[in-house]
C-alpha cells in the first residue's frame, strides 16, 4: 500500500514539540535532521542540543508521541545524536553574550537594595524568595553582590553549575528555588574578587543575560552596598520593575539608606516598601522586645521613599544559625510577619498564575 504520510505532515507534528530549556519548537531550533517514511514507519535524526541534556529522554518521548499520533504511524522508530559546533553556535546566533537572556521568560524582577552594608539585605531577599516558593511562585535569586556574596552560603550552595545549551544552568536549592552567584565560578569559596567598578557591573549584566533562568514569578536581585556601579548597573541594563528597601533602625543606618532612596527614585524604579531588620529582640523567657540599637529610623526611610513598611523583622538567632547552616528555607514563615503578603500586594502588576 502507497503511504498517504509525508514530510510535511511529521514537521507539522514536530513543530508542536518544544524544548523544555529553551521554550521553542524542535523545528524552530533545527534539531530535526532527516525524515524518512516507509510505509507506516517513520524514522526521524533528531540533534539535541548537548549530551548531557536532562531533557533528552523527555523530547525523544514527546517527538515520538506527536509523530504516532499521525492517522498511518504505526511505528516511530528514532535516532538522537547531538549538534556540532557549528550547529549550536548556528542556533546561539553570532554572539554568545547575552544569548541565554532570549530564552528566558520572567515576569517580575525586583531588587534589594539598601546602599548600607550589612543591613540583611542577602536574608531578606533569601526569606522573601523562600517564602514565594512555598507558595508556589517560581522565583530566582540572582546575586549582583560580586565582592561580598552571602547568598550560596544562606542555601547551602556550591559550584560550579552546569553549563546549558545557550547559557549557564542556575544551580537549585532544596526548596526549587534557582540561584546564581559569581562565588559558583570561583575554584575556591573563599577566593576575593579584586575588580574595579566597571568589571563588576559587566559581570551583573552576564549573570542575567548568560544564565538560563527559564521561566520565573520572580526573579530577585540581592544588590551590593553603595550608590555606584553595580547598582546603576542593575536598575539601567536589567527591566527592574520595583525595590525591596532594607535598613536598621539606626539613625545612621537611615540616612545612607536615604541615600540609596534618592538614587532609585533619580533612575526613575519604584519602591515597593522598606524591611526593617534587627528591630527588637524578643526575650524568649518573658516575650518582652528590647530595643537594643534604640528607637527606631526606619519611618524616616519609608516618608522619603513614600512606600510601606512592609515588615519588621527581630533578632533571633535561631535564624542566624539556619542561615549560617544554609538552611534558610526551613525558617518558618512566621519570622517575617506580614512580609510576604504587602509584598505581593505591592507589585503594581498582575501576578501571571
Amino acid at each position: 500500500m502507497t503511504s498517504t504520510l509525508s514530510q510535511k505532515q511529521i514537521l507539522d507534528a514536530l513543530s508542536k514539540v518544544n524544548d523544555p530549556e529553551l521554550h521553542r519548537s524542535l523545528t524552530e531550533l533545527k534539531m530535526v535532521r532527516k525524515v524518512e517514511i516507509r510505509g507506516d514507519v517513520v524514522e526521524i535524526e533528531l540533534a539535541i542540543t548537548l549530551p548531557n541534556c536532562p531533557f533528552r529522554a523527555q523530547i525523544e518521548s514527546e517527538a515520538r508521541t506527536a509523530v504516532r499520533a499521525l492517522p498511518g504511524v504505526k511505528e516511530v522508530v528514532l535516532h538522537t545524536g547531538t549538534m556540532t559546533d557549528k550547529e549550536r553556535q548556528a542556533l546561539m546566533g553570532a554572539s554568545a553574550e547575552g544569548t541565554a537572556a532570549k530564552y528566558n521568560h520572567i515576569q517580575h524582577v525586583v531588587a534589594v537594595m539598601s546602599g548600607k552594608g550589612g543591613v540583611g539585605k542577602s536574608l531578606v531577599a533569601g526569606l522573601l524568595a523562600s517564602a514565594l516558593v512555598q507558595q508556589g511562585y517560581r522565583v530566582g535569586i540572582l546575586d549582583a553582590d560580586i565582592t561580598g556574596p552571602s547568598i550560596p552560603m544562606l542555601f547551602g550552595l556550591q559550584g560550579p553549575p552546569e553549563h546549558g545549551p545557550v547559557g549557564l544552568r542556575p544551580l537549585e536549592s532544596r526548596g526549587g528555588l534557582k540561584v546564581m552567584s559569581m562565588n559558583f565560578l570561583l575554584a575556591n569559596e573563599d577566593q576575593p574578587i579584586i575588580w574595579r567598578g566597571p568589571l563588576i557591573g559587566k559581570a551583573i549584566t552576564q549573570l542575567w543575560g548568560d544564565v538560563m533562568w527559564g521561566d520565573l514569578d520572580y526573579l530577585l536581585v540581592d544588590l551590593p552596598p553603595g550608590t555606584s556601579d553595580a547598582a546603576l548597573s542593575t536598575m539601567q541594563s536589567l527591566p527592574v520593575r520595583g525595590i525591596v528597601m532594607v535598613t536598621t533602625p539606626q539613625g545612621l543606618a537611615a540616612m545612607i539608606v536615604r541615600k540609596a532612596v534618592h538614587m532609585a527614585q533619580a533612575v526613575g524604579v519604584s519602591i515597593l516598601g522598606v524591611v526593617e531588620n534587627m528591630a527588637y529582640f524578643q526575650c524568649p523567657d518573658t516575650g518582652k522586645q528590647h530595643f537594643i540599637f534604640g528607637p527606631s529610623h526606619a519611618t524616616e526611610v519609608t516618608l522619603t521613599a513614600k512606600a510601606p513598611m512592609l515588615a519588621q523583622l527581630p533578632i533571633d538567632p535561631t535564624l542566624a544559625a539556619l542561615c549560617d547552616a544554609g538552611k534558610i528555607e526551613e525558617v518558618i514563615l512566621s519570622e517575617m510577619p506580614g512580609l510576604l503578603d504587602a509584598f505581593t500586594r505591592a507589585i503594581p502588576v498582575q501576578i501571571r498564575e
